[in-house]
């Protein structure tokens, strides 16, 4: 790999994975729907001016505006909010260890709308040590635990809300030609969209106007999230769908990090064996399963000359 791409990488990882940071330092003054609400409007700010810059324009078509509201509603609005929700009575590192279990939901969900036919032993190892990583991070057995149950709640339902939509957009979304730019910024203004109609319901909250949340929200909405995307597409683009990735093991690491290091949150050994087994089970899940085996021919199968050639072991 060269100098560019590990560049490239460490400084995806270091912002994905300072996010649960940002998140817990802006919830100390802004409510969660606010946080959301203005992270989500910065965010959509950037990408979609990046796509106007490089001449791209926003679908039209009803039905595609449709698949991009679901994606909003499950990949932005519903997650952004319950992990936010979740950091007033949890901490970071636990909220970056939940996330990094995305993947386990975003197969889950590709096997329910028929994504994924077959999923083979790796992988369903793979789901098994995910969920027993966010066991063991929310130690339901210790007394002196670090996140409380509603907060843990909350970013187990984030992640699989969130992993759900990897899947929905795999299955309704990619492949259409939709700018890249166009789709990301359109999806956060669509979620910002639902997130304002949510604020004065349950996001109207006295703000505490502090220096140290307003620079942290600021940073969560315009580089952690809309120079983020910028520079994860120029590493897929760059240096491979495979490099990208790895920044999931990466981010969750960081996230844990910077938890103990800036907010003096606690690395027991339960968070310790939780991160390997989110580590392992993201790792297991990147396994394809093996090309399921031809069948024989039948013994009064027609001659060749009369048969079509058949598709090759596995094709979809």
């Amino acid at each position: 790999m060269s100098k560019g791409a590990v560049l490239r990488l460490s400084a995806l990882s270091l912002l994905w994975g300072s996010v649960f940071l940002w998140i817990k330092i802006s919830g100390y003054a802004f409510s969660p729907v606010e946080m959301v609400f203005v992270r989500l409007v910065l965010g959509a700010a950037v990408l979609l001016t990046i796509g106007v810059a490089k001449g791209q324009k926003l679908p039209r078509d009803k039905k595609v505006l449709g698949h991009m509201a679901v994606a909003a509603f499950l990949g932005n609005a519903v997650p952004w909010l319950l992990f936010a929700e979740g950091e007033r009575t949890g901490s970071s590192n636990i909220a970056g260890i939940v996330s990094g279990t995305g993947p386990v939901w975003t197969l889950g969900a590709a096997v329910l709308l028929g994504s994924e036919k077959r999923l083979g032993a790796a992988r369903i190892w793979g789901m098994a040590v995910g969920l027993l990583g966010v066991v063991l991070v929310a130690a339901p057995w210790s007394d002196g635990t670090h996140a409380s149950t509603g907060s843990i709640i909350c970013f187990v339902l984030g992640a699989v809300s969130f992993g759900s939509s990897f899947a929905y957009v795999g299955r309704f979304l990619a492949g259409r030609g939709i700018p890249v730019f166009m789709l990301a910024g359109g999806q956060l203004g669509i979620a910002a969209l639902m997130t304002l109609v949510a604020v004065p319901f349950i996001g109207l909250e006295p703000v505490e106007w502090r220096t140290d949340s307003v620079i942290a929200l600021i940073i969560l909405g315009i580089v952690c999230t809309g120079f983020a995307v910028l520079l994860n597409t120029i590493i897929i683009t760059k240096d491979g769908a495979a490099a990208a990735a790895t920044v999931i093991y990466l981010m969750t690491v960081v996230s844990v990090v910077l938890g103990a290091v800036f907010l003096d949150e606690p690395l027991g050994w339960t968070v310790l064996l939780g991160t390997a087994a989110v580590l392992a089970a993201t790792a297991l899940l990147r396994r394809k399963p093996a090309p399921a085996p031809a069948p024989a021919p039948a013994a009064d199968a027609a001659p060749a000359s009369r048969v079509g050639t058949a598709p090759a072991a596995g094709a979809q």
